[in-house]
């Protein structure tokens, strides 16, 4: 393979994989992140607790989170294909990555809403503040440097999960180290894939890092 090809190939393999990344973070925290708060609010000790709820929800959280990213896209492979027409390629591993992130997402969610004072949702609830304004002025503005070095840890595994797709044929870099690096013993191509992917996720560390100290400044 010539240099030109090798690029052009390299190019779109990232664009592939940043789209899967990008787009699978951002639907599952659409779906994770009210699912995460919904299970402090309806906790034991949140504002609003629902017993019923709490418990099915965190029982289907945990039941997906324990399911491995490869065995999960191939028993959903079947059910995509039906929904998106195909079972492989960047929209079809968006799907699966997806059903695989947001309880991930939910928990990361969960997790940093936890770190908020008890004692901030108090005087806030003493001055009258409704549960809306609590969940809006309270535990997301209070968690937001948490929050964003969560969504940084997302968005890193989820790059991760898009990679192993590959092994499924699922697109992006993770593909062409697969299907060229392995398949074809082009060792070199591998590892060029393998130093993409690492200069990926240290820029996208590095955001997460930095917004979350501009977040934390502003706090205090």
């Amino acid at each position: 393979m010539d240099t030109q090809t090798l690029i052009q190939l390299l190019g779109e393999g990232t664009v592939q994989t940043l789209i899967m990344t990008l787009v699978g973070t951002l639907v599952s925290y659409i779906i994770g992140l009210p699912v995460g708060v919904s299970l402090i609010v309806t906790g034991p000790n949140g504002i609003r607790p629902m017993p019923a709820y709490n418990k099915v929800m965190g029982f289907l959280v945990n039941v997906i989170r324990s399911m491995p990213f490869l065995i999960l896209m191939i028993a959903f492979m079947p059910y995509i294909r039906m929904v998106i027409g195909t079972g492989i390629g960047t929209w079809a591993t968006t799907s699966a990555l997806i059903l695989a992130a947001w309880p991930f997402v939910a928990r990361m969610v969960e997790q940093s809403l936890l770190e908020v004072d008890p004692g901030v949702i108090e005087a806030a609830q003493a001055m009258g503040a409704s549960n809306m304004q609590i969940i809006r002025k309270v535990l997301l503005l209070e968690a937001r440097p948490s929050l964003l070095n969560g969504a940084a840890v997302a968005t890193i595994t989820i790059l991760g999960y898009s990679a192993m797709a590959g092994t499924l044929g699922g697109g992006g870099l993770g593909d062409i180290a697969i299907r060229y690096g392995h398949y074809r013993f082009q060792p070199t191509i591998m590892w060029i894939t393998i130093i993409v992917l690492v200069i990926l996720v240290q820029i996208m560390q590095e955001i997460g890092i930095k917004l979350a100290a501009k977040m934390d400044n502003r706090i205090n």
